[in-house]
């Protein structure tokens, strides 16, 4: 039984657009953005002093006062507990916490991480013997709460593929998800409390790798005595996680999942992130990492989430959505800008309101500093052999067998297939080598045709190379749609069928 047979018929099926109800990732309500409220531009003719007023740049200094002000009321009400950042942390409570006492060897470092904490959430029911687990990884700013749990009942960033009958569903597999290492959800990272100073490591913490994230969420599996993985699943950074997962540990885990994920960071995307990190450095509230005893670096976050924004959607959707629509104004009675609604140069169309809303909401809930470090370990991902040989850790694949011939490309079954490549990247052959670990382990790789984040090419690459390396159960699955890259969080019924098929998959079945 074939993957095609499963979940083909998805490809028929017509996606529907949404009402214009999406935000990336479910979070509480916050409070409307100044700048989504600018006054008209013939407002700003009332000069002050001879300048024009901005309230989309005013919108900094508001956001500095409520953080002053706000923790200055924290310090009055508890004052021994010494300075945090201003960003939004789940409840400790919410969630389990692991602390691994011992050294954590890392990638980049001679000097290994002391100890660290992770935090993660749990769903459904664990087997007597432990086989039927999978560990969910996530993308860059996402917590470990997936899903809504009766520690914390909140919508969880990927509520609606986790529980009874669900993508991964409850009644039969026990779903772990971590915050990475390096995040500031209550796993270690920046934020966190260097045990030598008792102050938190800004920048002192060490350069991580993708492979030093999914060797401490093994360290938590040992401690759950899990032996096992059913599968290893992730969607954007989670589906590279899920690639190094079977990397390091290719006897301990049985299938592959890596949604919008990539094998090697492309230029384009080391481009877009190396952006955001400048705008948020640039921040002199950032103050080379140390600010968590001051203000942190909100307006950098804000310009650096807008950044990110616009590559997590597409352009034909923000055609489709917005358009060239102006926001309403209630002194206003037109839609259009002309002589009776000059333009302003704070937001005037939809679009830019909702660039400025996004990075409201997000610019106080998320460490800058964690945001650096992480992005850093997506643009330092790369499973070619030589990337992996100069890394020098375990498994160094014996490339000696990999197909010199991409003739042998493309036997599995796909719901939406692609021709070889004519002229094979350069580099295909070292990333083929590279992945050879991965043999024997079924993967699936889905791809999204409007994503340009993780552009789609990158997905039939990564299932190109796991294929010359001698993987006769790769399953490659591509989308239509206009969501992009966010289209792991949106498409319920495609993503969610392709995961159902190829998890209800045996070995036997993919032959």
């Amino acid at each position: 039984m074939s993957l095609h047979r499963l979940v083909g018929s998805l490809s028929k099926a017509k996606l529907q657009v949404p009402r214009l109800t999406f935000t990336r990732l479910s979070s509480s309500s916050v409070r409307s953005s100044p700048a989504s409220s600018c006054v008209p531009s013939s407002s700003q003719n009332n000069l002050q002093d001879g300048r024009p007023h901005f309230p989309c740049v005013d919108a900094h200094a508001a956001r500095a006062s409520r953080i002053i002000a706000s923790r200055t009321s924290a310090d009055s009400e508890e004052a021994d507990t010494g300075p945090e950042p201003a960003y939004a942390r789940p409840n400790p409570t919410s969630y389990h916490r692991y602390h691994h006492p011992h050294p954590l060897p890392l990638s980049y470092s001679t000097k290994p991480l002391p100890s660290f904490d992770i935090a993660y959430e749990t769903w459904g029911t664990l087997s007597p013997t432990k086989d039927n687990v999978i560990l969910l990884h996530t993308g860059l700013s996402a917590s470990s709460h997936a899903a809504s749990t009766s520690l914390n009942p909140a919508p969880g960033w990927w509520e609606k593929f986790i529980g009874p009958g669900k993508a991964l569903d409850t009644n039969q597999f026990f779903v772990i998800c971590t915050n990475v290492l390096g995040g500031c959800y209550g796993s270690s990272g920046p934020s966190s409390i260097e045990p030598e100073t008792g102050k938190p490591w800004a920048t002192r913490f060490p350069i991580l790798s993708i492979f030093d994230m999914v060797r401490a969420q093994f360290h938590l599996l040992d401690h759950l005595g899990v032996n096992k993985l059913y599968a290893s699943v992730g969607s954007s950074m989670g589906g590279m996680q899920s690639l190094a997962a079977g990397w390091l540990f290719p006897e301990r885990v049985g299938k592959i999942i890596s949604i919008s994920g990539t094998a090697r960071s492309t230029p384009s995307s080391i481009a877009m992130r190396f952006a955001q990190r400048s705008v948020l450095m640039s921040d002199p509230n950032w103050n080379k990492g140390f600010y968590y005893d001051g203000l942190p670096p909100h307006a950098g976050m804000k310009l650096a989430r807008q950044i990110a924004t616009i590559t997590y959607r597409s352009g034909p959707e923000w055609d489709q959505r917005f358009g060239r629509q102006v926001r309403s104004l209630p002194e206003s009675n037109t839609q259009e800008l002309g002589p009776n609604r000059t333009p302003a140069l704070c937001p005037d169309f939809l679009i830019e309101t909702y660039l400025d809303h996004q990075g409201e909401q997000f610019c106080l809930k998320y460490d800058a500093n964690s945001l650096i470090y992480i992005s850093k370990a997506m643009d330092l991902f790369d499973m070619t052999y030589p990337s992996l040989r100069a890394l020098n850790i375990k498994p160094i694949p014996d490339p000696s067998e990999i197909s010199q011939s991409t003739q042998q490309l493309h036997k599995t079954s796909h719901s939406k297939s692609h021709p070889p490549p004519v002229n094979p990247p350069p580099h295909l052959l070292d990333l083929a080598a590279g992945m050879t670990p991965l043999a024997h382990i079924p993967t699936l790789i889905l791809g999204v045709q409007s994503d340009i984040l993780f552009t789609v090419e990158q997905q039939r690459e990564a299932a190109d190379a796991l294929r010359m390396a001698g993987n006769n159960n790769v399953s490659y699955y591509e989308l239509g749609g206009v969501w992009g890259h966010d289209t792991f969080l949106i498409d319920v019924l495609n993503v969610g069928s392709a995961i159902r098929g190829f998890l209800s998959m045996s070995n036997h079945d993919m032959e």
